[in-house]
């Protein structure tokens, strides 16, 4: 069937900024889905908030909104651009909820736009938990025993029938969140109130307990003519109990008799055809009882899913492209197989003759007070991939993938812990879980005590006490002795050089020389989605210890871009898309671009983006491996993080060209030390800091400075153990609790600077010219990481004057420094003084949202002036001067981990951003905070209570609140600054000062927005209560004073003057 004639123009609806649960999965499902639809004549509109998206870049749709994804803002763009169609499967839970809503509403109707990909019915039948069980029973498959509840009397009720523990999973939701298992009555009652809450519809749905279930997924993929295949089959390593996003995977599935697997497999497609999915790709969730096999229907996904993703890299089978073509018409039989350069038809199953792995990534260390046990609520922020010709070697690749210091099965086990700790472990399972599993092998324990106390399948604890026999035989083993066949044996079950070498207690250095003595490399095997029936030159490889190569190394010009690994706070999508922009311009200029990645969930992993993808880990053996191999003119390292970062000095010392920036420029930026001197010769201040290598130390430097501080350790990104200090009490839990001090891990205390200004800049350096890219200011003030900052682009109050001299001398800097390439700095503005607070010759996460707001992608441009173009040459001399205002608001986790405290600091915490734009910043900022989900109230009652830094400005801000019609209430020192100006207020007692309080306020939703300063350990401890009472009841909330005067910028402009304009247009 021919594609449709009848729709011009469709939009594609975006997922949004990157949250826990929505990650950069929908970035390449949206990308694949835009190029091709447009390929095929279609007239694409894209709506998503997300700036750090290659798939919001103007070359990606004809018309880009980077707006907030809602309906309200949808309804605007459907008006102005008249779509025929829209597609709301690649925009993962919010594309479809926004879809859904849209369709509710009758918008849809009204402007007569169809659903395509899935309509409505199938959505709510999905979706909506009561229909979904309704229609498996009428299947004759199972589901778990549950009930639906729309209140905690519903609740109550079921919970006499299924008993505990018990499974609650709000409708509507993402990742999970709302959920959780309940073993108790409190658990229970806290739970369903908080997923009530959550949950879009106000439903429940109740499980019984499957908890030590063996969990299955199948990414299923249907067509209009009611063609079906599966294409790929996914096992969890973990049993349920733990979220699939947070369980280790495996695929294909490992342990599933071929009945068992037919059995999942015609159940899907069943399931695809009742729930109403006539076109797109799908996911269908299974739980199997390993005790006598009974299969039960958990869940389906009527949409493209993060474990589509994961199929699609797994197998090469590009899932969401093929799902965009069946939704205007095709069927899998017209459609050619990218990846088997159109040997294979669409509609032929794949097939692979490797295991892929794939491990979470977690950040449980910025979440100190949260609970780090799995449960059914997802918490991790990325994943890592790994392939291999067998499970241990492809598990043991993807453990080397995580970046968390571990480079195989090390013992984590304390001295002073034992069995106790153990079986706590396994039975509660955390990030470390696999782990410990190792070390109850090594401890004694049999794979049935191991079995029983974690439920993880014998199949998988055979393997991995298999890799402990094999640690425990090389502990005794002296390291002349390894011979060949040994070390080919440990290489082929996926062994590291630096494992291997701390088991035998010698530098890796030797391991990695014996290795190449002995001739020991792998080969790189092709992912074809055939198992090698039909011959494939896609260049889609993967590392193993076999025979025969399958990577051509051609003599060609070529680069190797090094990726940026597993998402994670500090370091997400924003350097995944630079290292795509790289990989791009490098094309360009006719050069051979090579990718080396382990994300799954990125563009860079898509395989047709670099002329070679090699889906490795980012560490020293891996890379080293792949550029013996490739013999390339030079490695780039600046776009990816700190991840290659890292890998610098390595690379350096094993006579690898290190492009753009020089090394040892960017080491004189990365040590403070050095980088102090080098400003010497510029009109930079800097913080007055000190560098301590001991605690002693440490309690000098903070002494000779004086309070408040922060402390921050050197090679750090995300501001990872970054603090701000007040008391000696503050430092003296720091010191102890938060960072180890050595010579090698210095840690910089500089004095803090109370109320200034802080901006970012971003340039590109060609080595002699440079050239500004621009200027953000941080709306929130100095002390806040500059990651969790709103910032608006252009500056909304630095002077002309103050910027013109700035940009003049970080030129300067840049010059000097001999950056090629990319560069960013922060600096404070406080009276007429600049002070520098750092220098990054590198790819900052502000590029790509810099890049949407001036209309050039500087990642691109910086790309060529390392393949060795002048600024000139590219006819870039001049800085673009913006017309209109962008904000970039980031987005908080706060909500999925109960018990923390959502104030900022000097330590990043989210997950990702979002970007709004218009005519004034008014405008821009609260489109900017729409975008992240928070909707600013026109009236009620506002709470203010400030620190005494920020009383000055409290005037002011009062003042403008009353004149919106708001009415202000107040703790006692705030008032006492509100009656010396004459404002009204009416006052309320602080916590600790007697009740009725401020939070019973909040309780009783008599407070509809709260703005809350505070510093010092003990004031932020005392207000702790108000700021999560605030995130808990949705009551709109900003614990900084400029965030305050902001929100009024915003509502002094009001939303009925927004304006929607395509990026493509502005």
């Amino acid at each position: 069937m021919p594609k449709r004639e009848d729709i011009k123009t469709i939009i594609i609806v975006g997922s949004g900024p990157i949250v826990i649960g929505q990650a950069c999965e929908f970035d390449y499902s949206g990308t694949q889905a835009c190029k091709a639809l447009r390929e095929n004549g279609y007239r694409v509109v894209l709506v998503n908030s997300n700036p750090a998206t290659i798939m919001t870049d103007p070359e990606i749709a004809d018309a880009t909104y980077i707006e907030p994804v809602d309906w309200k803002t949808l309804e605007q763009i459907i008006i102005k651009e008249k779509p025929e169609a829209i597609l709301p499967t690649m925009g993962g839970q919010t594309g479809l909820n926004v879809s859904l809503e849209l369709a509710k509403r009758g918008i849809l109707e009204k402007h007569n736009v169809e659903m395509i990909g899935a309509n409505r019915e199938a959505i709510d039948n999905a979706e909506d938990r009561e229909k979904f069980d309704k229609c498996i029973k009428q299947l004759g498959l199972e589901t778990p025993r549950s009930g639906f509840a729309h209140s905690m009397e519903d609740a109550w009720r079921i919970h006499k029938d299924i008993g505990l523990p018990c499974v609650i999973r709000p409708s509507f939701t993402l990742g999970g969140t709302g959920g959780g298992i309940a073993y108790n009555f409190k658990e229970f009652e806290e739970i369903c109130m908080n997923g009530l809450k959550l949950s879009p519809t106000k439903e429940l749905l109740i499980d019984e307990s499957l908890i030590g279930w063996k969990e299955f997924e199948m990414e299923v993929v249907r067509d209009k003519n009611d063609n079906c295949i599966i294409v790929c089959s996914i096992e969890n390593i973990d049993p349920m109990g733990v979220h699939t996003g947070d369980s280790i995977t495996v695929a294909p599935a490992q342990t599933l008799t071929d009945k068992e697997y037919q059995e999942m497999r015609d159940a899907s497609f069943k399931i695809l055809r009742k729930i109403g999915v006539e076109t797109g790709g799908s996911n269908v969730q299974f739980a199997q009882n390993p005790e006598d096999g009974r299969l039960v229907v958990i869940e389906m996904n009527p949409r493209v899913s993060r474990s589509s993703a994961l199929a699609s890299k797994a197998t090469g089978f590009p899932i969401a492209k093929v799902a965009a073509l069946l939704a205007v018409g095709f069927t899998l039989d017209e459609l050619k197989n990218d990846i088997t350069n159109g040997k294979t038809p669409a509609s032929f199953e794949p097939t692979i003759d490797y295991v892929v792995t794939k491990i979470p990534r977690f950040n449980f260390e910025k979440f100190p007070e949260t609970d780090s046990r799995l449960t059914t609520q997802m918490k991790s922020v990325g994943e890592v991939m790994a392939i291999g010709r067998n499970f241990q070697e492809s598990f043991q690749k993807a453990i080397r993938s995580m970046e968390n210091g571990l480079m195989g099965l090390d013992s984590i086990l304390k001295d002073n812990e034992g069995n106790g700790a153990l079986k706590l472990e396994l039975s509660t399972p955390g990030e470390s879980r696999l782990w410990y599993i190792a070390d109850a092998f090594r401890n004694g324990w049999t794979i049935q005590e191991v079995y029983e106390s974690c439920q993880v399948d014998k199949w998988f604890l055979h393997q991995i006490k298999d890799l402990v026999l094999e640690e425990s035989d090389l502990l005794n083993q002296n390291y002349k002795e390894l011979e060949a066949e040994k070390l080919l044996r440990l290489k082929k079950k996926g062994f590291s050089d630096v494992r291997i070498s701390q088991l035998l207690k010698v530098p890796e250095e030797s391991i990695r020389s014996k290795r190449y003595k002995l001739k020991i490399h792998p080969v790189y095997k092709r992912v074809d989605s055939c198992a090698a029936e039909f011959d494939s030159t896609t260049n889609y490889l993967y590392s193993t210890y076999d025979y025969e190569n399958e990577s051509v190394a051609t003599n060609n010009k070529k680069i190797i871009v090094l990726g940026s690994g597993p998402n994670r706070i500090g370091q997400g999508i924003e350097f995944d898309y630079c290292c795509v922009q790289a990989a791009l311009a490098f094309r360009e200029e006719g050069i051979e671009t090579i990718m080396v990645n382990s994300n799954p969930e990125t563009v860079s992993t898509d395989f047709d983006v670099s002329d070679k993808l090699y889906f490795e880990p980012i560490v020293a053996e891996d890379v080293l491996e792949i550029i013996r191999h490739e013999n390339p003119l030079g490695v780039v390292v600046q776009f990816g993080g700190q991840t290659p970062l890292k890998l610098t000095d390595e690379l350096k010392e094993n006579g690898v060209n290190i492009l753009g920036t020089s090394p040892n420029s960017i080491d004189v930026a990365e040590n403070r030390e050095k980088f102090k001197s080098f400003l010497s010769d510029f009109n930079f201040k800097q913080p007055e800091n000190r560098t301590a290598s001991s605690i002693l130390e440490a309690k000098k430097c903070v002494n000779d400075l004086g309070f408040p501080v922060i402390a921050r350790p050197s090679y750090v990104l995300g501001g990872r153990a970054m603090e701000l200090l007040y008391t000696d009490q503050d430092l003296e839990n720091y010191l102890q609790n938060k960072i180890q001090i050595s010579s090698k891990n210095p840690l910089l205390i500089e004095k803090f600077l109370d109320d200034a200004i802080e901006v970012d800049i971003d340039l590109i350096c060609d080595g002699k010219e440079a050239v500004v890219g621009g200027v953000l200011q941080h709306i929130e003030e100095a002390g806040i990481h500059s990651g969790d900052s709103s910032c608006s682009f252009p500056p909304y109050s630095v002077s002309e004057n103050q910027l013109y001299a700035l940009k003049k001398e970080i030129i300067e800097v840049a010059k000097k420094l001999g950056v090629k390439g990319l560069m960013n700095a922060q600096v404070a503005i406080k009276g007429n003084d600049f002070y520098m607070i750092e220098v990054n010759p590198r790819a900052s996460r502000t590029i790509p949202f810099l890049s949407k707001c001036i209309g050039k992608s500087l990642a691109k441009i910086a790309s060529k002036v390392i393949s060795g173009k002048s600024l000139k040459d590219l006819g870039i001399e001049k800085e673009i001067i913006p017309t209109s205002y962008a904000v970039k608001a980031p987005v908080f986790p706060f909500n999925k981990f109960r018990k923390t405290d959502p104030i900022l600091g000097p330590e990043m915490k989210s997950t990702g951003e979002v970007m709004g734009r218009g005519n004034s910043f008014g405008e821009a900022f609260g489109k900017a905070l729409r975008g992240a989900g928070d909707i600013i109230p026109n009236s009620g009652n506002v709470f203010i209570s400030v620190k005494d830094a920020d009383k000055k400005y409290l005037p002011n801000l009062a003042e403008k609140l009353i004149n919106l019609g708001f009415s202000i209430v107040a703790t006692k020192g705030t008032g006492k600054i509100l009656s010396e100006n004459k404002i009204k207020f009416k006052q309320i007692n602080k916590v600790l000062e007697g009740r009725p309080h401020v939070v019973d306020a909040i309780l009783n939703k008599e407070i509809c927005m709260v703005i809350n300063t505070t510093e010092g350990r003990q004031s932020i401890k005392d207000s702790f209560s108000i700021r999560r009472s605030a995130l808990e009841q949705s009551v709109f909330m900003t614990t900084t004073i400029s965030g305050g005067l902001a929100i009024v910028e915003s509502l002094e402009k009001g939303e009925q003057n927004w304006e929607y304009t395509a990026l493509q247009n502005s």
